[in-house]
């Protein structure tokens, strides 16, 4: 275990006139609240925050980050609060401290929602002070490192984890070693077998060419000394297991079919430099078309800028280049963290200015911004992960703005990635001066015109084309106003024949003053919400005319047996079946105007009313379609049958359920069973069914396969929620493979 006075001693030897005293005063603190608390391992808690804070010091992070590492813990293990840090340490140390604390504290139901809801704890944190990052990366990566004394599930699951998000989100901030370290640890406990054979071959393949890298370090060394560049520094290495395996898994190659198992970094004093000794390099050697990269003039997302390159170099052997300066090393070492070794708006050796918005961080600002969206936390995991490990290509404007996107993005998620309205607006792309299909794959070095049109709305189908979590959560969102548009053109219908009925006239503007009484925050999604039946066009119109009396009517018995003559105050005449809410047996009595039919309500006058032969069950939002000569078909508001309604809007009649009149009979539904053909399936289905008091009205059943059988069941329920009841049973028996209720 590392101790108190090395770890200062690390400081001062980047920062000479590092706050010792802060340093001191953080560890005590630690050690006393940790007091006798034990790793797996047995060791010492201490030793935990005191190693985190050890590779922070790799990283030269100044003495406050090296103080909420050894802190990071204590919120969460021990007595320690925010306030007495806050007393001690200062707002600001207290501050990260509990944001690494929160990261920590969730109760979510499944795993995945999980990682998801930590994942967009981290990022929140993040956006106030990127030191959180930092410290919560060293932190897995101590626990990566000493996951031995783990159970296996628990090195399985970590492992799992740290390999979809950790070291994903290190290599996008652009710690690459750290990145490196996280995933080499990863694969030992996800895949032990494939690291142990690919570790194995790789250190036959050592022995066998021992001395190698030696050799062609110092021709490479040579070659640039006798060119001029004195100061150049060449460093070989073998690549590592997990890039090995990767490599082999991806391309479908045999670890003998691997010709590039080494890289060499080239290190030079400048920019110029770095173009000097690729000249010098290529001259040399030949060259191996197609690998020549050049993220200098265009640097990755995360800052990361070299040169690379294949050449089949010394004995014949194929070997890649990176060419840096020593502060590009830095950054492709470090990352993010690399900036901080420099003050807001100082000058660097390669003449850029930097700052702490790095490109890094910016994607790491946008990615934050997603979490507006109203992404589920499984959707918003799935997106980031996208974008974490997706290579990037870079494509330009017509006016040669430059745009990075994911590898395999189309013109959709450029037109996103431009601007939101640009992509809501697309109706098609030209790729290089040629009209191309939106879901074409871009290319680096695309120039990408979209063409686009006021009147369109993003198909949803766009979701399962684009790559960014910019795009889908931008789809999705213009999806939802959609919807709401359309839910709110029938609101419109329904409360314009709800208003007329009563003698008044409808307007967006009468409804502004009743919105505090209908609980809605403005007109469109008042109107919305009657067309998802979720308020009633009569709640409306008693909130904008309080003093308003519905119409009552006076009823009478037909003379047909279980049928009333309804007058209503106007003198209309027409029928309802069986009794009246206030049980009329010869007498008179008063009911509502829409208390109509049984027990739908919100229909009137003499005509006919049927179910859709789908049918309908108390709870379902129905609709009501008025047939020319045949009366009103009741709908269920899913019934994909009312598509062909759409441009009939006279047609609609909006009613619903009197729940009281409904509880009083059956009423059918239909559901598509998908069974295992065997013994016994029927007669666990009908026990389903018996079980909940649910009577079976027609049953049908196709042999689908050889061992599937389709069974379209009749039902006869109270109501939906018993009908949910029985579908759910139904799921859980083993003979079922599927069960879904259908609408037509």
């Amino acid at each position: 275990m590392m101790r108190q006075y090395e770890l200062v001693e690390r400081v001062q030897q980047y920062k000479p006139d590092a706050n010792e005293a802060l340093l001191n005063k953080a560890y005590v603190y630690a050690m006393q609240k940790h007091g006798q608390q034990k790793r797996a391992s047995g060791d010492p808690y201490i030793s935990h925050p005191l190693e985190v804070a050890a590779i922070l010091t790799d990283m030269h992070l100044d003495e406050s980050t090296i103080a909420v590492a050894l802190l990071h813990d204590t919120i969460e293990d021990t007595t320690a609060t925010r306030a007495e840090i806050d007393e001690l340490f200062g707002e600001d140390i207290g501050r990260l401290v509990e944001g690494l604390t929160k990261i920590k504290k969730l109760d979510l139901v499944t795993k995945k929602a999980k990682q998801a809801e930590n994942l967009r704890k981290l990022l929140l944190a993040i956006s106030d002070d990127v030191r959180v990052l930092l410290v919560k990366l060293a932190d897995r990566l101590h626990n990566m490192r000493t996951l031995d004394h783990m159970s296996a599930d628990k090195r399985a699951r970590i492992s799992e984890e740290t390999m979809e998000i950790y070291a994903p989100l290190a290599g996008r901030m652009g710690m690459q070693d750290m990145r490196e370290e996280l995933e080499e640890l990863s694969f030992r406990h996800m895949n032990p077998e494939a690291y142990e054979t690919v570790t194995k071959r790789l250190e036959e393949l050592s022995k066998r060419n021992e001395g190698i890298v030696k050799k062609i370090e110092a021709e490479l060394r040579d070659l640039l000394v006798a060119s001029g560049l004195t100061s150049a520094y060449v460093k070989g290495r073998q690549k590592k297991p997990y890039s090995v395996f990767r490599k082999m898994q991806s391309k479908s190659l045999s670890f003998e079919q691997l010709s590039d198992v080494y890289g060499f970094r080239l290190i030079v004093e400048d920019i110029p430099s770095c173009y000097r000794a690729l000249g010098i390099v290529h001259t040399r050697w030949r060259v191996v078309p197609g690998r020549f990269k050049d993220y200098i003039s265009t640097p990755k997302q995360n800052d990361y800028r070299s040169l690379h390159t294949t050449i089949v170099g010394p004995s014949s052997q194929r070997i890649e280049l990176q060419i840096r300066t020593k502060r590009m090393h830095e950054i492709a070492e470090f990352g993010i963290a690399a900036h901080a070794l420099y003050k807001d708006g100082a000058s660097n050796a390669d003449g850029d200015i930097l700052s702490r918005e790095s490109n890094a961080y910016s994607w790491l600002r946008h990615t934050i911004e997603a979490l507006a969206e109203g992404d589920s936390p499984e959707e918003f995991l799935e997106h980031t992960k996208l974008e974490l490990f997706q290579d990037q290509v870079f494509c330009f404007t017509p006016k040669g703005k430059l745009i990075a996107l994911p590898r395999g993005a189309t013109p959709i998620d450029f037109a996103y990635a431009v601007h939101t309205n640009i992509g809501d607006t697309t109706v098609g792309a030209k790729i290089n001066g040629r009209i191309m299909p939106l879901v074409t794959r871009l290319a680096n070095g695309d120039e990408v015109e979209i063409i686009r049109s006021g009147v369109q709305v993003p198909p949803a189908a766009w979701e399962e084309i684009v790559v960014t979590g910019k795009a889908r959560a931008a789809i999705r969102r213009a999806t939802r106003m959609a919807i709401r548009k359309q839910y709110a053109g029938l609101g419109h219908r329904i409360l314009e024949r709800t208003f007329d009925r009563a003698g008044k006239i409808f307007s967006r503007e009468a409804m502004k003053p009743a919105l505090h009484r209908l609980g809605q925050k403005d007109v469109e999604d008042a109107i919305a919400a009657v067309g998802r039946g979720e308020m009633s066009s009569l709640d409306v119109l008693r909130a904008v005319y309080p003093d308003h009396q519905d119409e009552r009517v006076t009823v009478k018995p037909s003379g047909d047996d279980g049928w009333f003559n309804v007058r209503s105050a106007a003198g209309m005449i027409f029928k309802i079946p069986g009794k009246t809410k206030a049980g009329v047996d010869g007498g008179h009595a008063d009911i509502d105007a829409d208390a109509a039919i049984g027990p739908i309500r919100g229909l009137s006058g003499n005509v006919d009313v049927k179910f859709a032969t789908t049918g309908a069950v108390p709870g379902d939002r129905i609709v009501g379609i008025m047939d020319q000569g045949n009366g009103i078909t009741i709908y269920p508001i899913q019934s994909p049958s009312l598509q062909r309604f759409d441009d009939q809007p006279d047609r609609w009649i909006d009613v619903r359920w009197d729940l009281d009149e409904a509880n009083k009979s059956r009423f059918m539904a239909r559901i598509m069973v998908n069974a295992l053909n065997e013994p016994g399936t029927l007669a666990k289905v009908a026990q389903t069914v018996a079980g909940l008091d649910v009577n079976i009205r027609l049953l049908n059943t196709v042999r689908v396969a050889a061992d599937f059988t389709e069974m379209m069941i009749e039902v006869e329920v109270w109501d939906l929620r018993q009908l949910n009841q029985l579908l759910a049973q139904m799921k859980e028996l083993d003979c079922i493979a599927t069960v879904r209720r259908l609408y037509d």
